[in-house]
C-alpha cells in the first residue's frame, strides 16, 4: 500500500471504473494502449493530476495551463482544444457517476504511436494519445495529522539543460529512484537536493519549512512548478505570513520549527522528522493554519458556476 501523502482509502468501485482513451470509454480491464505508444516506449509525454471537489475539477485552469506549457516545451501537439479536454474529463466523470468529492483524475498525454521503437519524433504516425483515468480516491484520514518521515536521498534534481525538472513529464525515473531509496530507509518520501546541495523538493511533493514565524521553500529553480505549492505561497502571503523562496540547506531543515509538504492529492501534510532529526511529535500551528487556509481557497475555487 502506498504510504506518505499518497496513502489512500481503497475503494472497490475502482475495479469497474470507466477510462477515457482518445474520447472513447473503456472498462478498466479493457483500457489498453499500443506497445508502440510513445509514453510506454520512451516516457514521451506530459500529465496532470486533478482533484474533483464539490463536483468541480479544482484549479483546473492552472492545471491546463501547465499541461499546455509542457506540451509546447517538448514540441508536442495535443491535437484537441482545451474545451474538448474539459468536456472529455467531465464526460467520463459523469459516465462513472462521479459528481461530488473523493475523486482524482490522472490526465495523461503522450506523443502518439511510433512506427518503430526509436526516439525520433518523426517516426510518430498517429495524433497524441490522451488518456483520462478517474478514480474514487480519498487521502487516508490521518494524512492531515500523521507526521511524515523524510529521508534525504542521493538522487539530485538536475540542471534544466539535462532534463528540466519543471516539466511534468512521464519520464520520472529519477523520482522513482529517490522513492525507492526513501522506502529502503523506511521513510515516507525522499527529500531531494539540487546540484548545489540546497534543498529542492521531495520525490512526489514540494517541501516547506517554518522558521521564526516565516515559511521557506526552495528557489523553484530545480523543481516542478507545483500548483499546490504556488497556491500555498499565495494564501500565506495574503494572510500576512512572510514566505521566502530561497536556497537553504539541510542544516536549516534540521533546525526548523515545523516542516510540511504540498501536493494536489493531499494538500498540506505535516512532516515530523528528516534524517532522524525530530521536528515535531504532532502537527504544529503553522501547518494547521495553512491547512485551513488551503481548504478555504479550494472551496472558493470550486464554488458555484458550471464547468462548460
Amino acid at each position: 500500500m502506498t504510504q506518505g501523502t499518497h496513502h489512500y482509502v481503497a475503494d472497490e468501485r475502482n475495479e469497474n471504473v470507466l477510462i477515457d482513451i482518445n474520447g472513447e470509454h473503456f472498462a478498466r480491464p479493457d483500457a489498453k494502449i499500443s506497445v508502440f505508444d510513445s509514453g510506454f516506449m520512451l516516457g514521451d509525454g506530459v500529465w496532470e493530476g486533478i482533484r474533483l471537489h464539490a463536483g468541480k475539477l479544482a484549479f483546473l485552469d492552472r492545471h491546463l495551463d501547465r499541461l499546455w506549457r509542457g506540451a509546447k516545451a517538448i514540441h508536442m501537439d495535443l491535437g484537441i482544444s482545451r474545451a474538448e479536454t474539459v468536456r472529455r474529463m467531465y464526460a467520463v466523470l459523469e459516465a462513472n457517476g462521479m459528481d461530488g468529492d473523493g475523486v482524482h483524475i490522472r490526465l495523461m498525454v503522450t506523443r502518439g504511436i511510433r512506427s518503430t521503437p526509436y526516439q525520433d519524433p518523426r517516426v510518430v504516425v498517429t495524433p497524441a494519445t490522451i488518456v483520462i483515468i478517474p478514480e474514487w480516491k480519498e487521502p487516508a484520514p490521518e494524512t492531515a495529522t500523521r507526521m511524515l518521515k523524510l529521508a534525504t536521498v542521493h538522487v539530485r534534481r538536475g540542471y534544466p539543460d539535462v532534463q528540466d525538472p519543471m516539466l511534468n513529464s512521464h519520464s520520472k525515473l529519477n523520482c522513482i529512484t529517490a522513492c525507492i531509496q526513501a522506502a529502503q530507509a523506511s521513510a515516507d518520501e525522499g527529500l531531494m537536493l539540487d546540484p548545489h546541495g540546497f534543498v529542492a523538493t521531495c520525490n512526489s511533493t514540494h517541501f516547506f519549512i517554518a522558521k521564526d514565524g516565516e515559511i521557506w521553500t526552495s528557489s523553484g529553480d530545480y523543481c516542478l512548478d507545483g500548483i499546490t505549492r504556488a497556491i500555498v505561497i499565495e494564501i500565506a502571503r495574503e494572510a500576512g505570513i512572510t514566505v521566502r523562496e530561497r536556497n537553504f540547506s539541510l542544516t536549516h531543515v534540521y533546525g526548523a520549527d515545523e516542516a510540511f509538504t504540498t501536493g494536489t492529492f493531499a494538500g498540506v501534510a505535516p512532516v515530523g522528522s528528516v534524517d532522524g532529526r525530530i521536528l515535531g511529535e504532532s502537527r504544529g500551528p503553522m501547518v494547521e493554519r495553512l491547512q485551513g487556509l488551503y481548504l478555504d481557497r479550494l472551496a472558493r475555487d470550486t464554488a458555484g458556476g458550471d464547468h462548460s
